[in-house]
């Protein structure tokens, strides 16, 4: 874990969503904190040394995972996550002070915020266009400049409380008040955080051969040995059409005789699996082990293989030779 003098990057501008995971980080208020104006950039931070760690959006539980995300810490130098947070999301309609909803004929806001209004938006603005924007934050910071082409954000609460020449037009319109994102905070490869028993692990995959069979021979290393999967995404490598690797969060830690097991027999049939790291669970949801895949049943069944081979390497030394 980085020292409470570190400094962090997060997906920016502030008052973000990111940044609220970030102050969930023990010190992270006091800390150097550096927006980032996109996921690349934040973790390039950390891969050249002028952040110790970078918070970024990964899943959510209405739009799924987070591609710029998955993709960014799938390539390029390693990186190590080593904590998530969970981030309970709500959403506000912002302008500036004087416009009226009947006003607005455009929309900016990120592509996972647009998703979870859309609902809102058919029922209440359903001639609005959308603009995309790299973060929520950032689409309604810009309505604040002069020559802002869009006439309404979407962003948290936060944003428009903190900001006077914003005004709250609507709030609570996103369509599932549930909404979750989970956010990761990487750093460079180094000391992996302790196990606790309710930890989570995440590997990047890639398919090796595209035939029949050769996902399942992937998710046979883990089923075979009692390691259940919270994720599995697919993403293209870029290569060329139809090259993917898969994005896998796993229960369990690498300490665990099952999980280093399962990641063993990915090795083997995918050389090229990423290790992206092993971390506690933001839930502290503990792990269910069947008796067969604890640790204890794997040591004593390698005692018991590595007896037999003792016996057979006594027994060929006994033997007559020819």
């Amino acid at each position: 874990m980085p020292a409470p003098s570190a400094t962090y990057a997060f997906l920016g501008p502030e008052g973000t969503f990111t940044e609220a995971a970030l102050l969930k980080v023990p010190d992270a208020a006091q800390a150097r904190r550096v927006p980032a104006s996109n996921v690349n950039v934040a973790l390039d931070k950390v891969r050249e040394g002028s952040a110790d760690a970078a918070m970024v959006p990964i899943e959510n539980s209405v739009e799924g995972g987070v591609t710029a995300t998955l993709d960014a810490i799938a390539i390029g130098p390693e990186l190590r996550i080593i904590r998530e947070v969970l981030v309970p999301i709500s959403f506000v309609l912002v302008a500036r002070p004087g416009v009226r909803l009947q006003d607005i004929r455009r929309v900016s806001t990120h592509g996972h915020a647009w998703a979870q209004c859309r609902l809102w938006m058919d029922a209440n603005l359903s001639g609005a266009e959308y603009v995309p924007g790299s973060s929520t934050a950032a689409a309604a910071m810009g309505l604040l400049d002069e020559d802002c082409h869009y006439d309404a954000a979407i962003c948290a609460p936060l944003v428009a409380q903190e900001q006077p020449g914003l005004s709250a037009l609507a709030e609570d319109i996103g369509d599932n008040p549930g909404a979750v994102t989970r956010f990761i905070l990487v750093s460079r490869p180094g000391n992996l955080p302790e196990r606790t028993g309710a930890d989570k692990t995440t590997v990047v995959v890639p398919l090796p051969e595209d035939r029949p069979g050769a996902l399942m021979e992937i998710l046979d290393q883990f089923a075979s040995r009692g390691v259940n999967l919270s994720r599995i995404e697919s993403r293209p490598t870029g290569q060329y059409l139809g090259h993917y690797f898969f994005s896998i969060d796993a229960d369990g830690h690498l300490g665990d005789a099952r999980v280093a097991d399962a990641l063993a027999g990915l090795h083997r049939i995918s050389p090229a699996t990423r290790f992206l790291g092993s971390y506690a669970r933001a839930d502290n949801q503990e792990t269910v082990v069947e008796p067969h895949t604890s640790d204890d049943a794997f040591e004593a069944a390698q005692k018991w293989v590595d007896g037999l081979r003792r016996r057979r390497e006594t027994g060929s030394a006994a033997s007559p030779t020819a």
